[in-house]
């Protein structure tokens, strides 16, 4: 048996009927030319040959008596892959829109956890001649990146499938059912020696609590720089009780082409997606006249595993960045955002020896659940203030183009967990050299319809981007060091520009710029002037709102 670590525990025991919590994939395939064979069937056999290079396809939760302790996974030798790799077939004419609606349902229903998490659908019926896979499994066994080391075991670089060793004879007689006096000896025994790492681990946490507040203490801010967001948010549209209910839309852009506009922004990758995320949603709420006259923060997940670390397992935590919502300036927005993610990581990472520690909690299987139907069917997510208004996260994938079943894959896109109070997640994942979108969400906090109008507001946020990386090549050099800028500033000083009297104008006439005002003055306006105009987003309609977003700037 192998105990789950608390953070693995607490996604079953959060789980509710309106909250499955498990992640998936969407992936489209293309089908090597002129092939006649069955796909699904090529499928399954290659599942039946590699499904033991994957703890998570061969295990099952046993759970404990009276909920006293999290489950144990045990082994399960008595796999029916006809339930769990399915076949699905679209109606006609099989558009993409059908295959996202398809996958929101398939999404919607809850895992079996007398059997091993996981199911896998192959989909067949677009009419782009193309097949898609979806899959799910429980967040319980596998976080992001642990899934894209899972992807590793079913998926081949070639065309042409790799041999695999075979697995171990099970020996006959080994079989049994765990008893209810080895299951509490061994929550017992397990309970312990969580606590003594915590004893241990207590001095190392105490210093990375006192590092991580130095951090937020002496953070210093220049003049007009927003500060580290340590409250609440706002309540928006997207913090209510939810349904089991789904929406889903993907996108795909460039992976190359967002990392150099990052660095030609003065950003990170992250940084894109995130005032990508942060315009679309803007621009979304504006249209509707909802939009909050405080920003917008998005909750993001971050990962505790080290680089060589591939145990299918939970090692994630999250930070807060604040999304600048706020703020009509693109230019504004992405320095803000790219400002309150950098500090948010940099906290984290002092953290990162508290954040990993186990805490065994007596009883917690059925407090936990009990809470979290509570906080689900009592509205209380309606109510009570919010700590993150969307759930943001950013995967790494495999750079390599990847075939399953001797087909080549073109996309991997992500489909993830909304929930009570955040019933809207976007998450990304890289993937031979694109950048992959998956929207997910409660299906009455953002419609299939909406989802659509998302992903469209997510590529014009993009074009605004693009062109204030265009603006900013365009502006005006500045001094190369700070003896320049003085010098430059001293000189200026020095020669102011002749006063000259204002003329007069028409009653309604806008004033003239002064002709002979300072030629670095005019540069200076002209900079700031570039860096504003670079979107062209609806202002709200309602002059209430338009009054408060106007006092929040």
């Amino acid at each position: 048996m192998n105990h789950l670590s608390s953070t693995d525990a607490s996604f079953l025991h959060l789980e509710t009927p309106e909250t499955p919590m498990h992640v998936g994939s969407l992936m489209l395939f293309e089908l090597p030319e002129g092939y006649q064979g069955d796909y699904y069937e090529d499928v399954k056999a290659m599942v039946a040959k590699r499904r033991h290079l994957g703890g998570i396809f061969n295990r099952k939760l046993a759970q404990m008596p009276f909920d006293l302790a999290d489950p144990v996974w045990i082994a399960d030798d008595d796999i029916d892959l006809d339930y769990h790799v399915r076949h699905v077939s679209l109606r006609k004419p099989g558009s993409m829109e059908q295959l996202e609606q398809l996958v929101a349902r398939l999404h919607s229903t809850l895992l079996d956890r007398s059997r091993p998490l996981w199911e896998l659908y192959v989909i067949e019926g677009l009419e782009t001649g193309q097949v898609a896979s979806y899959t799910k499994a429980h967040h319980s066994g596998i976080d992001g990146k642990a899934g894209v080391e899972l992807a590793k075991v079913f998926y081949d670089t070639t065309p042409a499938l790799r041999e695999v060793r075979p697995p171990r004879a099970v020996r006959a007689g080994n079989a049994y059912q765990l008893g209810v006096a080895e299951l509490l000896m061994a929550a017992a025994s397990n309970a312990v020696s969580q606590y003594v790492k915590v004893v241990k681990t207590l001095p190392k946490a105490v210093r990375a609590v006192v590092a991580a507040g130095r951090i937020v203490a002496s953070r210093k801010r220049r003049k007009g720089e927003r500060a580290l967001s340590l409250r609440l948010a706002p309540k928006s549209i997207f913090n209510v009780s939810i349904t089991n209910q789904r929406s889903y839309s993907t996108m795909s852009v460039p992976l190359n082409d967002i990392k150099a506009l990052g660095k030609r922004v003065g950003g990170t990758v992250n940084t894109v997606v995130m005032a990508m995320c942060g315009g679309a949603l803007r621009r979304f709420l504006i249209e509707r006249d909802l939009l909050p006259t405080k920003s917008l923060i998005a909750g993001v997940p971050v990962s505790l595993r080290t680089a060589d670390d591939d145990s299918m397992n939970n090692q994630v935590s999250a930070i807060r960045v604040d999304l600048a919502t706020d703020l009509k300036s693109t230019a504004e927005r992405f320095k803000a955002i790219h400002a309150s993610s950098e500090a948010a990581k940099a906290v984290v990472s002092e953290l990162k020896p508290v954040l990993g520690i186990d805490v065994p909690i007596t009883g917690a299987p059925w407090l936990m659940s009990g809470l979290a139907t509570l906080f689900g069917r009592s509205n209380l997510a309606s109510r009570i203030p919010a700590v993150a208004n969307v759930a943001i996260s950013n995967v790494p994938g495999l750079p390599m183009t990847l075939y399953m079943a001797g087909a080549r894959m073109l996309h991997y896109y992500p489909v993830s967990i909304p929930y009570h109070g955040m019933g809207l997640n976007i998450t990304v994942q890289s993937y031979d050299g694109k950048l992959e979108f998956g929207i997910t969400a409660c299906r009455r906090v953002l419609s299939q319809e909406e989802s659509h109008e998302l992903i469209r507001h997510l590529r014009a946020t993009l074009e605004d981007i693009r062109a204030l990386d265009s603006v900013a090549e365009a502006a005006p050099a500045e001094p190369a060091n700070a003896a320049v800028a003085a010098t430059v500033a001293a000189s200026e000083a020095q020669t102011p520009a002749p006063a000259r009297k204002a003329p007069a104008r028409r009653p309604g006439a806008a004033p003239k710029a002064a002709a002979t005002a300072a030629p670095s003055a005019r540069r200076g306006r002209a900079a700031k002037t570039s860096l504003r105009v670079v979107t062209s987003e609806p202002e709200p309609r309602n002059s209430a709102v338009t009054a408060a977003t106007k006092r929040a700037r």
